[in-house]
């Protein structure tokens, strides 16, 4: 099955896309190496109207697409605690069942990882609801003060787990490894782990212990902290992701008007000299659940205005594993309540927003210039061209071996040309251009002198690679494209009369579609009829 998958996203970029060269490139099969990887928060509840497992198992296919090569999934545990948050787990072995069961879960997994996809866990390891299970069976793994209790920061719905009581350490450990056994799974975000009351011991063990559970299982930890910063005494802790929190929150300080490129130089210097002496990968992010919804409810545009775009060219090239939150793709600009998870308005779409990320990610894939390890040894040198002519003007190259790319930003609220200079002079590939990506992503070439005159659009962007590549014309996503044929209605979707089986096939309208999968315009469609009925009323699900 993993074969026809693979082959199948291989088939899409020539039969239905092409000339597409970034689908090409986002579908390729096998695992993009750690440095060339894009991580992407998905709500289970928001991503799809459904809100399961199964449903969001169904557009995986649409990520891989996109370019994601990890899914990060938000808290899946059954909520107490009276608010219904999902970082309030009833029991760390079940799943919500709002969501589906644990073997929805692992189906979910299998399905990502045919597509060479990883998954990660959301990990709360600093509290449980109060009314968890552990509650009325393990009153010791509490922090109490007398037979009372105690909310950390309080927080009125969870309960300070005690980190002193080695069962509880044994007992977390467990509910770890239950995951990987029961679901395959690849990795955990870990919430909250600058809490003072989860010492640096549990993790200097914990780590190793889960790491070494299951041989040939690569386990990977990502912290939510700026380890790098400001939570220094886990630095040596053995976590292999942190938050770059401390580079987002001075971004977010910029708003929708005009950057001057000193204060953004500033910012990422500071990025990039932290990672001097540490083992671990930065994630980057413009976004996630906590911006978009606990920091006053602001949509992407309503934190960044027109910043948005150029902002998320520069966290994708500078430095670091860049994050999407899930609806980031198609715009950001919605705002999430993750309590009663807010279903995602798929049908509005933002295409200059969405070719830009799917064209990130595939540079983020193909080139060398932006591979970022978890050493500074193993990142790439970035490194700042002298720009005149305008203090809104940001641009730098990225080098990896051979590999060299140019990235030029404009964070001026009008269009500007400016001179740049530094530039390896010689035949370049501009592979992401603000003026023309609504329309779909492109290629082309040219030549730069070693001080070259750009011009770019009011928050303009253009990203080029050196070197010589096949030329492609703006060619639009085929998610958003309408249908240019005839259809038919399958369970209220239109279905191109064009449709293939996954050996290539083509399958005429009158011919009776038997029980299997069948591609339409870039979707996937699984018909389950078993005795040649009109497949409309059969038609289980569809992805892209």
């Amino acid at each position: 099955m993993k074969k026809i998958i693979l082959y199948l996203l291989a088939l899409l970029p020539v039969r239905l896309m092409a000339g597409d060269y970034v689908a090409e490139i986002n579908a390729a099969p096998g695992k993009n190496p750690e440095g060339c990887r894009v991580i992407y928060e998905m709500n289970v509840g928001m991503f799809t109207s459904e809100g399961t497992f199964s449903a969001a198992s169904q557009q995986l296919a649409s990520l891989k697409q996109l370019g994601i090569d990890i899914v990060w999934l938000m808290p899946v545990y059954p909520r107490g605690g009276g608010i219904n948050s999902p970082y309030a787990a009833t029991d760390f072995q079940l799943v919500n069942p709002s969501y589906g069961s644990v073997g929805d879960l692992r189906a979910f997994v299998a399905q990502a990882h045919e597509l060479d996809i990883e998954v990660w866990l959301d990990w709360v390891p600093n509290h449980t609801a109060t009314d968890a299970k552990w509650v009325a069976t393990h009153p010791e793994y509490y922090v109490r003060n007398g037979s009372t209790f105690v909310h950390p920061n309080n927080y009125g719905d969870v309960y300070q787990l005690d980190y002193n009581n080695p069962e509880l350490r044994k007992a977390m450990n467990d509910c770890l490894k239950f995951w990987i056994d029961q679901a395959d799974i690849d990795g955990f975000r870990c919430d909250y782990i600058s809490s003072r009351e989860i010492p640096a011991s549990y993790w200097q063990t914990t780590i190793p212990e889960i790491k070494n559970y299951k041989s040939g299982k690569t386990i990977t930890f990502l912290g939510e902290a700026d380890i790098a910063g400001d939570a220094t005494r886990l630095k040596a802790a053995g976590f292999d992701y942190d938050y770059a929190w401390g580079f987002q929150s001075a971004l977010s300080r910029y708003g929708a008007g005009g950057i001057y490129s000193a204060s953004l130089k500033a910012n990422v210097d500071k990025l990039v000299s932290t990672q001097s002496g540490i083992s671990f990968g930065r994630m980057v992010y413009l976004t996630n659940h906590d911006q978009n919804y606990n920091e006053g409810k602001k949509t992407l545009a309503e934190k960044y205005g027109d910043n948005r775009y150029p902002l998320s060219v520069l966290i994708a090239t500078a430095w670091g594993m860049p994050l999407l939150y899930n609806g980031q793709e198609v715009g950001g600009n919605q705002v999430l309540d993750y309590f009663h998870d807010t279903k995602i308005n798929w049908s509005v779409r933002d295409d200059k927003m969405y070719n830009t990320w799917r064209t990130l990610t595939a540079l983020k894939h193909a080139v060398p210039a932006f591979r970022d390890g978890r050493t500074t040894a193993t990142h790439h040198t970035l490194t700042w061209l002298d720009v005149a002519d305008s203090q809104h003007i940001l641009a730098y190259t990225c080098r990896y071996g051979d590999s060299e790319a140019l990235v030029v930003l404009n964070f001026n609220t009008e269009a500007v040309s400016a001179t740049v200079s530094g530039i390896a002079e010689g035949d370049w590939s501009l592979w992401l251009d603000s003026e023309s990506v609504s329309k779909g992503v492109s290629r082309r070439q040219t030549h730069l002198n070693a001080t070259h005159l750009f011009s770019l659009e009011a928050k303009g962007y253009q990203v080029y690679v050196k070197g010589t590549y096949p030329e492609e014309g703006p060619t639009a996503s085929h998610i958003h494209a309408p249908a240019q044929d005839s259809h038919r209605m399958i369970k209220g979707k239109a279905v191109s009369d064009s449709a293939y089986s996954l050996s290539g096939q083509r399958i005429s309208r009158g011919r009776p579609l038997r029980p299997g999968i069948y591609i339409s315009q870039g979707r996937k469609y699984l018909v389950t009829n078993s005795n040649n009925e009109d497949p409309a009323a059969r038609v289980e699900s569809s992805c892209n």
